[in-house]
Formats: structure tokens, sequence, C-alpha cells
């Protein structure tokens, strides 16, 4: 902006008396080369108000006249880095996509050839208004398959719920779907249990062990395999996945070809899986 200002007050002042440089000629007379001149300082003076005067207009015009311009702007460049992102993320899915569901759980048809992704976290709200919202389009149609990839970002509220889902996807992975929707649909702790942060991990994990008893599930076994490689593992896949996919929070849906940050209505979902 500084030199903007500047070179707009040399375009003025060179308008106004650039004249005053060429040399004077003794009869008073200018001379055709200085005339030539002249015009070529006053052409140069314009050139630097006008282009100065439009470079200090501009951002004016922007962000108080016509602001929606910014913003095309930025929603086209956010398309454009979207659109390189998903083609890292399709490239990734097809050729290890296999890995990516190994000791994950599943929900739906677990044959289906159709597959969403979901980053999901059981205290995250809006993981639990995306999983209501797959809810629905799983009981209108059952061409696809929900891998969920319990990303544990809440500590003591995250990480007995995400190891037990995993866990109990070695026992019977019915039994695991059914603990996911169980605790994604119902409260596993109190406003009691937060009281006491010291206790918090061990309070929710104990009422994670409710649920899977619930469901049917083994909890001894169940505390053995939560503390096992294979959730480990899975937690590692999950956590090295988000830093690929650049993921900062949850949920966080891949549908086929397309990433959705963010939690989306079913008949968005349902849209993408169309797509597939």
């Amino acid at each position: 902006m500084t030199w903007t200002i500047l070179i707009l007050v040399i375009g003025i002042l060179l308008f106004l008396f650039g004249g005053m440089l060429l040399p004077k000629n003794a009869d008073k007379k200018p001379s055709a080369g200085n005339i030539v001149v002249k015009k070529s300082i006053t052409l140069i003076a314009i050139i630097l108000i006008a282009g100065s005067v439009c470079r200090l207009y501009m951002p004016y015009y922007l962000v108080r006249v016509n602001p929606i311009i910014v913003q095309e702007m930025i929603n086209g460049m956010q398309e454009q880095q979207q659109a390189e992102k998903n083609k890292q993320i399709r490239k990734y899915v097809r050729s290890e996509g296999d890995k990516m569901m190994r000791d994950a759980p599943v929900l739906g048809n677990r044959d289906a050839k159709k597959t969403i992704y979901v980053w999901t976290d059981f205290s995250c709200p809006f993981c639990r208004r995306v999983h209501g919202e797959l809810d629905r389009v799983m009981a209108n149609r059952d061409d696809f398959r929900i891998v969920i990839k319990n990303f544990s970002i809440h500590g003591a509220l995250s990480d007995a719920p995400a190891k037990a889902v995993i866990a109990a996807n070695l026992q019977d992975p019915a039994k695991a779907a059914k603990l996911t929707d169980m605790l994604m649909t119902r409260e596993y702790y109190t406003q009691e249990d937060l009281q006491d942060q010291s206790k918090l991990a061990e309070n929710v994990e104990a009422n994670v062990m409710k649920f899977a008893k619930e469901v049917g599930l083994d909890t001894e076994k169940l505390k053995e395999d939560m503390n096992g490689e294979v959730v480990a593992r899975e937690l590692r896949n999950v956590r090295d996945l988000a830093q690929r996919f650049e993921i900062n929070g949850t949920p966080f849906l891949i549908i086929g070809e397309q990433a959705f940050p963010g939690a989306i209505p079913a008949d968005q979902i349902e849209s993408a899986l169309d797509a597939e």
C-alpha cells in the first residue's frame, strides 16, 4: 500500500510538473524533441496515476462494493483443493481398501461393493447426528457397507468406546455393530462421571462394559482384546490415514470418490452412493 501511494504521488508530480524537467530553448519555442518527451512524460504519469488508483480502489471494491467476488474466488480455490484431495483419497482407497477395512467394525451389508468410510468419535455430537443419517439410508437400501474408523480424539470420553467396538469385532462382527449403534444412540457417561476427572476413564469403561454385556459380548475377553495388538494396530491405522487425508476433526466421510468433512444429511449420502 505504501509503495502504491508513493507511485501515485510521483505520477501526479510528473503530470503537473514534468514539463519543467525539459531544457528550455533560448527562443522559448519548444523543439519537436521536447514535445515528444513531454507527451511521453505525461503518458507515463497518466499510466502511473491510473494504475495506482486502480490498485488502491480494488480492495475497497472487493470488500465493500462487491464482496461476492472475493467469496467466489475463495469458493473456487476451495473446490479446486477439495478436488485434488479427493483425487489422492480415491487413489489410496482403491489400492488400500482391504487394509483400511481389515480390523475395523462394519455396519450394513458387509458383502456390498459400495463402501462408506467414516471417521467418527462416540463423544462427538455431530458424529451421532451423521450416524442417525446413515441409519436412515440403511433403512432404505442394503447395497453399501459402513466402515467405522474410530478416531479417538477426546481422551477418556473416546478411548474406551473406540477400543471396545474394535475389540468386539474380533468376537462377533454383528455384536460389534450393535455395540456401535448403542454407543452412538445412548448416553454412556453421565454428568456425575464428569465430576471426577481422575476416575473418568475408569467410569466410562465400566459403562461401556455394561453395554457390551447387554449385547452379549464376553466382557473379560473384551477387556483383554482392548489392550491387544489388533486394537492398537487399527487405532494407528485410523490416525495414519487421518494424517494422510488431512482429517482434523469428526465426522469425516469418504463415499466412493468423494470426501465429506462434517455431518451431511441422508439425501446427500444417497446421492454420493448413487454416483459411485
